[in-house]
């Protein structure tokens, strides 16, 4: 079990230092350009990965699938990019922490899982949160207008990700982690590539080697995670996933000398309390899928 808790702490970190590296690339980079350099090198590191462990080809049905995911997760990283762009690292951080919420209403409308009062007190909560964190802030001297529309594309991307996962319930027990990840990056480098194409801007070394190391990031992260939950069950790491916010308060402090404000951490805190209200086990049933950092 502390095998297992060290990794995911260890994951979270590095997807938040990878989130907060593409943070700083925001002011240069247009956000599909971002995005499409993330999953293209990401998809590098994975195929030698592939090159290296061999774990056999994919069947037609896990082609299938995973092109559908994605989409799915073009659409979570490019929102969530975006929302990087306008909103405090600590603040983008903790409004991610709404996909475990939509993960269980999802889970409910899609695989037959029980609409109960918590997942509707859950979501209420963390709607609270979101008007904390974002509302309160919107038009003062630190926090733009954009924060609104930031906040709005961090909710996307917090949906399209709870989708991802409910879809990867369907097939993580079929495919090999390692083809998850070579698709969930190959699919969305291509389909990125028209976009970023046209609001293409010129790099220099300094960024390119910047952008290699973001794509390594994102692959050595999930594969931490993975690492981590096939030693623990996924409801015994969940709470170790809440880190993610301390790592985005450092990082933010660290790469921008943000300080999260008390509306915050009190946004904060009532998601993290939805999040716990929704994936804690009951008695008489299994413990769900624990959330996950969106990539």
């Amino acid at each position: 079990m502390l095998h297992a808790v060290l990794l995911a702490i260890a994951a979270d970190g590095l997807l938040a230092l990878m989130d907060a590296i593409v943070k700083t690339m925001t002011v240069r980079y247009s956000t599909f350009q971002i995005a499409f350099l993330r999953f293209g090198f990401g998809f590098a590191w994975a195929s030698l990965l592939l090159v290296c462990f061999r774990p056999g080809l994919p069947s037609r049905e896990t082609i299938v699938f995973n092109t559908t995911r994605s989409v799915l997760a073009v659409i979570t990283a490019t929102s969530f990019f975006y929302a990087l762009s306008q909103l405090p690292l600590a603040d983008a951080v903790a409004l991610a922490f709404l996909s475990p919420m939509f993960t269980a209403l999802f889970g409910a409308l899609f695989l037959g899982e029980r609409i109960d009062a918590r997942i509707v007190t859950a979501l209420m909560a963390g709607f609270a949160g979101l008007v904390l964190i974002a509302g309160g802030r919107v038009g003062s001297g630190t926090y733009s207008y954009g924060a609104v529309y930031g906040a709005i594309a961090c909710v996307i991307s917090a949906i399209t990700y709870a989708l991802t996962l409910v879809l990867l319930r369907a097939r993580a027990q079929r495919d090999s982690f390692l083809i998850i990840v070579w698709f969930q990056n190959v699919g969305p480098a291509l389909m990125l590539a028209p976009a970023a194409a046209l609001a293409w801007t010129a790099m220099n070394a300094r960024d390119l080697a910047i952008f290699i190391l973001v794509g390594f990031l994102g692959v050595a992260g999930h594969l931490l995670l993975a690492s981590a939950f096939s030693r623990a069950e996924a409801a015994r790491l969940a709470p170790i996933h809440y880190i993610t916010l301390a790592w985005g308060v450092v990082f933010g402090y660290l790469f921008f000398a943000e300080l999260p404000g008390l509306t915050t951490l009190a946004g904060a805190g009532l998601i993290v309390l939805g999040t716990i209200a929704t994936h804690r086990p009951k008695s008489e049933a299994p413990a769900t899928e624990a959330d996950r950092r969106p990539v």
